[in-house]
């Protein structure tokens, strides 16, 4: 293990960079925080490229890190990359993976969600829900935000989560023959109106704006949700869950 005390070490000075959008584009990489999401990483393979531990904390005993290289840093070095107000002192650098997904029979399409809570919680619903792959549209939150992060779960390390042209996946997927259901309030069908095979992919939207109309041309129907009670409408992410749970039966 190496050992380092200096929060001016230049190795520290990379991990703090991984806190920005930039450089987790620049290196392909990003850092994940805290004791489940780290265990979730190290379950993966060679998803972690280096674990970094605080010397107030150390490593579980029943962790099997293989030979996944360990430093252990000053709590000062810790705390400093972190942006919870509880840091439990410890994370992993992880490579972003791009996973091709040819036979994906499922998927979730996101337009524009900028919400990290929000973006977090339809991934980690989509992996409970069994969809086999999530693909992020241009205009969302970063989906390797440390608080998209920590809302996912360890998702991350169970699906593909792929950031791409949604217009083209939505081409993709009509060629393919597997329906794309929208979401929208106006010219749509009741969500339970709705029956699917076993392929089909939903596309939801921006929290105040909705699905980009250009985007909710090209599917085969647009759902929505009824409202009963006086609230004009639901949060992005619990409507996420409902449809995709909807879908699977």
């Amino acid at each position: 293990m190496k050992h380092i005390e200096s929060i001016q070490n230049p190795k520290v000075k990379q991990w703090k960079k991984l806190l920005t959008k930039k450089e987790r584009d620049k290196s392909g990489t990003f850092l994940v925080e805290g004791f489940h999401l780290v265990e979730e990483a190290l379950k993966q393979g060679d998803s972690v490229i280096e674990i970094i531990v605080s010397d107030k904390t150390g490593l579980p005993p029943r962790w099997d890190s293989g030979e996944t290289p360990v430093t252990i840093v000053t709590e000062e070095i810790s705390n400093s990359l972190s942006d919870t107000e509880a840091p439990q002192g410890i994370y992993a650098v992880c490579h972003q993976v791009q996973i091709e997904v040819p036979n994906a029979k499922t998927y979730l399409l996101i337009d524009a969600v900028q919400d990290p809570g929000n973006l977090g919680t339809m991934i980690r619903t989509a992996d409970a829900a069994g969809i086999d792959a999530v693909i992020v549209g241009k205009g969302s939150v970063d989906v390797y935000n440390s608080k998209v992060l920590r809302s996912a779960q360890g998702s991350h390390f169970h699906l593909p989560i792929i950031r791409g042209d949604l217009h083209e996946w939505i081409e993709k997927l009509n060629e393919k023959n597997i329906s794309v259901y929208g979401t929208a309030l106006e010219g749509a069908s009741a969500y339970t109106d709705i029956s699917t095979g076993e392929s089909y992919a939903l596309l939801v939207g921006n929290e105040g704006n909705g699905v980009n109309k250009d985007l909710l041309a090209k599917t085969t129907a647009n759902l929505y949700i009824p409202i009963y009670g006086k609230s004009e409408s639901l949060n992005v992410a619990v409507a996420t869950g409902i449809l995709l749970y909807f879908l699977k039966k």
